[in-house]
C-alpha cells in the first residue's frame, strides 16, 4: 500500500493575531508533538519573536528543537525549518542573507530546510520575496555541509527549472523533494490543474536531463486552495502539506459560518482523506526512509543540543550583526 508523507506547516511568518497559532517555543513544541501523533511525519517550523512577528532568531529555533526532543523523548518527527520566516530581511542584502542561515548553520537537529528557488511579487499589496542566486547558492552548499536535505519550495514553472540548473551545478544533490507552493497572488494558482502543470513539468525535465528521476514531492494550497490541492496532490501520487501557516479556515458549519482551523484538525482531516484515498500515512521513520534521510538517532541529537549554549548563539548574532552593521536583532529585543 503506498505511503503518503504528512507536512504540519504549524506557525508560519504572517498568519495574524486572532487564530489558533502556536508562537512561543514552549507552543509549537506542544503542537508538533500532538500533530506528530495525529500522523504527521514533518514539522515544517517557523519563529516567532516577543510581538508576535515572523523572526530568523537562532535562539527560538535551538530553544523549540530542544524542547521537542527532549520534553517529548518518544517523538522522532523530523524538523524541517525555514530559511525565510521574516520578509524584513529577506531584501538580499549581505546582513539579511547571513540571518536567513543562522540556525541552519548554528542549531543541531535541523533534517530538513527550505530552498524557495527564486524571487517573486508577493501579494498585492505586498513585498518583493527576494531569493537571489548568491544567496540560494549560499544556502545550498551550507545545506550540503550540515547535512540538511533542501525542501525546494516552488511557486511556478521556473522555480523548478532553477532546481534543475542548481542540481547540474552540484550545489544541490539528488534525491531531489520538491514542496509545490500554490495560490500565492505572484506565482500559480491553487487548482487542481495546476497541481498537475507543475508535475508535469517536472516529467519533462527529468526526461530531458535537466532534473534527476529521484525526485519527491509535496503539494499545499493557500486558503480555499488548501483542499483541492490536498486531494490533487493524493490523486497524483504526491504527499501533502497542510497547517495554520497556509490555511486557518476548516469549512462552514450548517448555518454557512466559518469554522476558524487548528493545526490538529488539519492534519487530522488529511489523514483521513489519505485513508479514504486508499494509502497509508508515513510514519516519519518511513518517511526519512523515503526521502533519503538517515534514521534519527535521538541521543546524538540531544548530546548535540546540550553543548549548544543560547549564549554562543548570541554571539553569532552579535558576530553577524557586526561585519553588517546592523541593529536587526537589538532594535527588537529578540532571543
Amino acid at each position: 500500500m503506498a505511503k503518503t508523507i504528512l507536512t504540519a506547516a504549524l506557525t508560519g511568518a504572517i498568519t495574524p493575531h486572532g487564530y489558533d497559532v502556536p508562537e512561543t517555543p514552549e507552543e509549537i513544541a506542544d503542537e508538533a508533538y500532538a500533530c506528530w501523533k495525529a500522523g504527521a511525519a514533518i514539522v515544517h517550523l517557523h519563529m516567532r519573536d516577543d510581538q508576535g512577528a515572523g523572526v530568523m532568531d537562532p535562539v527560538k529555533f535551538y530553544q523549540t528543537i530542544k524542547l521537542i526532543r527532549t520534553k517529548y523523548p518518544d517523538c522522532d518527527v523530523i524538523i524541517n525549518c525555514t530559511s525565510s520566516g521574516d520578509n524584513r530581511v529577506s531584501d538580499d542584502s549581505p546582513y539579511g542573507n547571513a540571518v536567513r542561515m543562522l540556525h541552519h548553520a548554528n542549531v543541531p537537529g535541523i533534517e530538513m530546510g527550505t530552498f524557495d528557488a527564486g524571487s517573486f511579487n508577493w501579494g498585492i499589496p505586498g513585498g518583493i520575496f527576494s531569493n537571489s542566486p548568491t544567496f540560494l547558492t549560499t544556502l545550498g552548499k551550507l545545506y550540503q555541509e550540515r547535512n540538511i536535505k533542501p525542501e525546494f519550495e516552488v511557486f511556478d514553472l521556473g522555480m523548478i527549472r532553477a532546481v534543475g540548473v542548481y542540481w547540474k551545478k552540484g550545489i544541490v544533490k539528488a534525491p531531489l523533494h520538491f514542496q509545490l507552493c500554490l495560490g500565492v497572488v505572484g506565482g500559480m494558482d491553487a487548482q487542481p490543474r495546476d497541481v498537475q502543470e507543475m508535475l508535469s513539468y517536472i516529467q519533462r525535465l527529468q526526461s530531458e536531463g535537466n532534473l534527476p528521476q529521484e525526485v519527491t514531492w509535496s503539494a499545499f494550497g493557500i486558503g480555499r486552495g488548501h483542499l483541492p490541492v490536498m486531494f490533487s496532490a493524493l490523486a497524483n501520487g504526491g504527499h501533502v502539506r497542510i497547517g495554520m501557516e497556509d490555511n486557518v479556515v476548516y469549512g462552514k458549519d450548517k448555518d454557512g459560518k466559518k469554522i476558524l482551523a487548528t493545526n490538529l484538525m488539519l492534519v487530522e482531516r488529511a489523514a483521513k482523506a489519505v485513508k479514504a484515498f486508499g494509502n497509508e500515512v508515513a510514519t516519519s521513520a518511513e518517511a526519512r526512509e523515503m526521502l533519503g534521510l538517515k534514521p534519527l538517532d535521538h541521543a546524538a541529537v540531544v548530546k548535540a543540543l546540550e553543548e549548544v549554549t543560547v549564549e554562543q548563539l548570541e554571539a553569532a548574532k552579535a558576530e553577524a550583526a557586526e561585519k553588517y552593521g546592523t541593529t536587526y536583532f537589538a532594535a527588537k529585543s529578540m532571543g
